[in-house]
């Protein structure tokens, strides 16, 4: 049996191709994930290690709490602690490290990279081994900055060019003394580091004689451990605590790993999408080369073989497809890991210097899934053949389903369908997050019940399309009849692209409604034309609302400041808003009372308001961090929403209260409205800083919709995939079909149907099947769209349903695509195939 199975293999090598080819897919995608992430993640974690490299003991301040439970300021790190670290026995040398904000503009006067990467920091002396110089020298003085290798190339800098920077201030305009290499990460992931002398890097970030950390290198000979305990007796451990390079290295490893986790989880997400479809694919393979050797299995149960051995013999024939296809899964996959990583590169993204990274378990994987996946999809069909007398076998009675059989498969699937639907429905009257494990069950079982549903939707459907195929006459009707003559199989075809057009139509639906909420958002909940903020979070000057209200272009502004406070015994944070300009700033519906802010008067989301039982009327009292109190009574109660949410207080009210007053935003009215022009004028009376935002309301629309388009972009390109196995599946189905038909093919020749004909008539087959699971893939994209965006609408009260009919058209079109051309080399076959011969064939 074992002989027999492995010349059944070699005997059809050609029809077996799309199945190895359609394995393959999905062995390539999930071991080029692996490959992919673990290079990634190993070249970070020894850039990582490497920036540790000169690090033995890092000295940090430690955060102390009174027994109010507020936390006061982080003590400093002063010159004494500095050198009395270099002094400690075992110790080589120290030195003081200063970071901070500092964005960098382009020669157009725009922000380099994204705000939050944009870092700043001190260089150490005339050669500072942390930062190797590639050209230049070391900055000295306030008028002199040294910028990484990969912010100059990117921008177009070199030595002894002028640079807008600005940290947390007016613009700057050093002059760049030297260009240096850095393993930083954030560098790395496309951000900046600028780098001053130390003295200039304190009084720029506001540290004057002080570090934010002291790292020490131990002298040869002097262990990291006992270089931390000199350390701790020499500057003691209440004020600072010390860690070894070897546990930051670790921790910063732990750290990445933990963040491609969720990259690595996403990615084998849709290698397992793939792989499911695959699994259609394989099974509708096995099932049809069981069918057409069905005599010959007979044959063989006939001679003495048990039921066991010819279901083995099948077992093995698969086994030897998915080792082949395991094995070249895995080279392909090696590629793909290869290249995403070159994407990176190309998009934008910069990834450390590093190796392939083939670990064991990659390889391990990649045959596994392989094997498994193909001998799981091919023992159904073994078994089912096992099962058939082998009289009734050679007398070919086996081939129709019972009646019995196909009332089963609909009672099933009318099962699976209706509790998929019972459950996703649920699932849209729960709260977001506790109706995402019920929505996903929902989504598997509705699926699911729809593909046992499928050959019996399919006579109803592709009957629909029988007056359009009446138009290629013969051809078209034998299309239609040949779409239907095999329900299961047509079916087992549509699923594959089903799934596919499901996904892909799903997450259409959901981006596209989340930005039109987005955009309802900004316009629904802000009158402001525009929204001032620093690009890294960080809090404005409270000069910024004064030079906005000198340009004489403005009408009204309120700064938005965040005030820590603790009520009825919870920390709760204060947004300190101008009291007489807000309302003309802002449209938030009031529920209950008015819009008042001044005085004690505040007003509250919806969210606060219920969390702490609060109505029109209430009083409350907000204890501030300096120790003094107000009394506060709520105006009215507001929807909130993602942009403006909490208490809303009068800055007068709350800003005696602060040390260092500072605005997370600010609201701007102008005259003129939004305008190229008047935002021109804004930017310049900032000063043109790059580190500071001016937004429309559009501008914050188009910020969130690049990350959507971005992230759907991705999901199109991962899904892609999946319509490429599906594409497999369509052809080798036909393939297989014009096999099984070719005496009826010849017969169709012999009486008159020219070549064109038969042509037309597999491609019309084609297309019909295409298209049928075209229809449901789209139809069930909208159902499960609609479902995500009612749990979505919980959380979001702008959500709003938007159907993209010009993208699902597309998608439509894609479908008849994949019809058209996946039909082009089964219907050259049966157009080639010699009448005479195939009128003859069994």
């Amino acid at each position: 049996m074992f002989r027999t199975a492995l010349r059944n293999v070699l005997a059809h090598k050609a029809r077996l191709l799309m199945t190895v080819l359609a394995v393959m897919l999905g062995v390539a995608f999930v071991s080029g994930t692996l490959v992919f992430t673990n290079t990634i993640s190993d070249a970070f974690q020894n850039s990582s290690a490497k920036g540790f490299d000169r690090v033995d003991v890092a000295v940090q301040a430690k955060s102390q709490a009174d027994k109010g439970n507020t936390i006061n300021k982080t003590p400093e790190l002063t010159q004494a602690m500095l050198d009395r670290s270099a002094k400690v026995p075992g110790a080589a040398n120290a030195v003081g490290v200063v970071s901070g904000f500092t964005a960098i503009a382009d020669k157009d006067g725009k922000l380099i990279g994204g705000g939050f990467q944009s870092q700043g920091g001190n260089y150490w002396g005339d050669k500072d081994p942390r930062y190797p110089l590639k050209s230049g020298s070391a900055p000295h003085g306030a008028h002199q900055v040294a910028i990484d290798a990969k912010t100059a190339e990117r921008a177009g800098y070199k030595v002894g060019d002028k640079v807008r920077l600005s940290v947390n201030g007016p613009v700057l305009t050093p002059t760049i003394s030297g260009i240096f290499t850095t393993d930083d990460g954030n560098v790395a992931a496309g951000g900046s580091l600028a780098l001053y002398d130390t003295a200039t890097a304190q009084k720029l970030f506001g540290k004057p004689g002080t570090y934010d950390e002291i790292d020490v290198q131990a002298a040869p000979g002097t262990f990291q451990v006992a270089l931390k305990t000199g350390l701790d007796n020499a500057l003691g451990t209440k004020l600072v605590e010390t860690t070894t390079g070897k546990k930051l290295a670790d921790d910063q490893a732990e750290q990445i790993a933990a963040s491609m986790s969720g990259l690595k989880q996403g990615l084998l997400v849709f290698a397992g999408i793939a792989l499911f479809v695959g699994t259609f694919i394989i099974a509708n393979t096995f099932t049809m080369l069981v069918a057409q050797r069905t005599k010959e299995l007979a044959l063989l149960r006939a001679v003495g073989a048990s039921r066991r051995q010819v279901t083995r013999s099948v077992l093995i024939e698969a086994f030897v497809v998915g080792v082949v296809a395991g094995g070249t899964g895995l080279v392909a996959g090696i590629g793909i890991g290869a290249g995403l990583r070159a994407l990176m590169g190309t998009l934008g993204g910069s990834v450390p210097d590093g190796p392939l990274i083939i670990t064991p378990g990659t390889v391990a994987t990649a045959l596994v899934v392989g094997v498994v996946i193909t001998m799981l999809a091919a023992w159904l069909p073994g078994r089912r053949a096992a099962k058939i007398p082998p009289v009734a076998a050679m007398s070919s009675i086996h081939a129709k389903a019972t009646t019995k059989s196909l009332v089963l498969r609909n009672t099933l699937g009318a099962l699976f369908t209706g509790a998929g639907v019972a459950v996703v429905l649920a699932a849209t009257t729960m709260d977001g997050s506790d109706g995402q494990a019920p929505m996903g069950l929902g989504a598997v079982l509705l699926i699911i019940g729809v593909f046992i549903l499928t050959p019996l939707l399919s006579r109803p459907l592709i009957a629909a399309a029988a007056p359009v195929l009446r138009i290629f006459g013969i051809s078209g009707k034998l299309a239609r009849q040949n779409s239907v003559r095999n329900p299961r199989r047509t079916a087992a075809t549509a699923s594959a692209l089903m799934i596919g057009l499901t996904l892909i139509t799903g997450m259409t639906v959901m981006a596209g409604s989340l930005q039109k909420s987005i955009d309802k958002m900004a316009s629904s909940a802000i009158r402001a034309d525009y929204v001032v903020s620093m690009a890294n979070g960080n809090e404005l000057s409270p000069d910024v609302d004064n030079k906005l209200k000198a340009t004489g272009e403005v009408t009204d502004t309120s700064p938005l400041r965040n005030v820590y406070s603790r009520i009825d015994g919870s920390g709760e944070s204060l947004t300190g808003v101008n009291g007489t300009a807000i309302a003309k700033l802002t449209d938030l519906k009031v529920d209950n009372g008015a819009f008042t802010v001044g005085g004690d008067q505040v007003v509250v989301d919806e969210d606060t308001a219920k969390s702490h039982g609060w109505k029109q009327g209430s009083s409350f009292t907000a204890h501030y961090e300096d120790g003094k109190s107000t009394p506060l009574t709520v105006a009215g109660i507001y929807e909130g929403n993602e942009l403006i949410r909490g208490i809303l207080v009068d800055s007068r009210t709350v800003t005696p209260h602060m040390d260092d007053p500072g605005d997370m935003q600010v609201l701007v009215k102008t005259a003129d409205g939004a305008s190229g022009a008047t935002k021109d004028k804004l930017e310049k009376a900032l000063g043109s800083n790059p580190a500071i935002k001016v937004q429309s309301k559009q501008d914050l629309s188009d910020d969130i919709a690049k990350m959507f388009t971005l992230m759907l972009n991705m999901l199109y390109g991962l899904l892609a995939m999946a319509v490429i196995v599906a594409v497999l599946g369509v052809i080798n189905t036909l393939a297989m079909s014009v096999f099984e038909r070719s005496q009826e093919i010849g017969m169709l020749r012999a009486i008159g149907l020219d070549r064109k004909g038969i042509k037309r008539m597999v491609r019309l087959e084609s297309l019909v099947i295409s298209l049928f699971g075209g229809v449901l893939g789209i139809g069930l994209g909208v159902f499960f769209g609609w479902a995500a965006g009612e749990l979505l609408g919980t959380k979001m009260a702008t959500y709003e349903l938007v159907l993209p009919w010009a993208r699902m058209g597309v998608f439509l079109l894609l479908a008849a695509a994949v019809g058209v051309l996946a039909a082009l080399w089964p219907a050259r076959r049966a157009a080639r195939l010699n009448m005479l011969t195939a009128i003859k064939s069994e």
